[in-house]
């Protein structure tokens, strides 16, 4: 083999190349968890850095990097990452993660809703003892939701809302009577093998995804491992992840 062919063979294998291993901190939206577990494993495998994860909600993240702390990488919706690129604490760049759609949740046992329409959604929002939802991107769209049906103020007394997802699908697990939880797909598939169920993705007709995207923050202090990740997120082998996890 000719020294070019050898050195393109080379290239061809290793999909990133590193000075040394790195330390890769990210602060990610929780909706996407499982896909971004399984994806940050595959790249400390391939690259030898280490990606260290933190969760918390979209509105968390806007005032922790807003307050002044550093990550490498931020992943959160669309919305905010531009928000924090025009504040200068995100790169321009961002590379598409993927999507996730909301769906209900109930405890092992409980009685389960007919979510096949709207409409029969709006009669077993009705007809529940309680209904449980978070505070995060796909709890304020709920709400929104119940307010376009024209329901919010008649189940607004027995809502319960928390900080994020999980808190969520904990309260589900160990409710009672009728009770419904309102939550990302990916956080109720998380919770199965605890007992929970996933009676079904919301109605098509108001169904709502909630998009998400990963920047380097451009204090951050591995920028270029930072950056190595980002761009692997948005490859097919890491999309397959994402995919297998819930995340369109």
């Amino acid at each position: 083999m000719k020294p070019k062919q050898l050195a393109g063979a080379v290239m061809a294998v290793a999909v990133f190349q590193f000075a040394g291993a790195a330390e890769i901190k990210v602060l990610s939206a929780g909706a996407v968890e499982p896909g971004l577990k399984a994806a940050a494993s595959a790249f400390q495998k391939d690259s030898g850095h280490e990606v260290k994860l933190s969760f918390n909600t979209a509105p968390q993240i806007r005032k922790r990097i807003g307050d002044g702390e550093v990550q490498d990488v931020v992943i959160a919706p669309p919305a905010l990452i531009d928000e924090l690129s025009k504040t200068g604490k995100l790169a321009p760049q961002h590379v598409n993660v993927g999507r996730v759609g909301m769906g209900v949740a109930v405890r092992p046992g409980a009685p389960v809703p007919d979510i096949s329409s709207a409409e029969a959604l709006k009669k077993s929002v009705l007809d529940a003892d309680s209904i449980v939802y978070n505070r995060a991107s796909s709890g304020l769209y709920f709400e929104g939701l119940l307010k376009k049906m024209g329901v919010f103020d008649q189940v607004d007394k027995k809502s319960t809302r928390y900080a994020d997802g999980a808190a969520v699908m904990d309260h589900v697990l160990k409710g009672k009577g009728r009770e419904i939880g309102f939550g990302p797909i990916t956080e109720i598939l998380q919770h199965r093998d605890h007992g929970l169920k996933l009676v079904g993705p919301l109605p098509a007709e108001v169904q709502n995804y909630t998009s998400y995207a990963a920047s380097v923050m451009t204090a951050a202090t591995s920028a270029s491992a930072a950056q190595d990740f980002v761009r692997y997120l948005g490859m097919p082998a890491a999309k397959k992840l994402f995919v297998a996890a819930g995340i369109e």
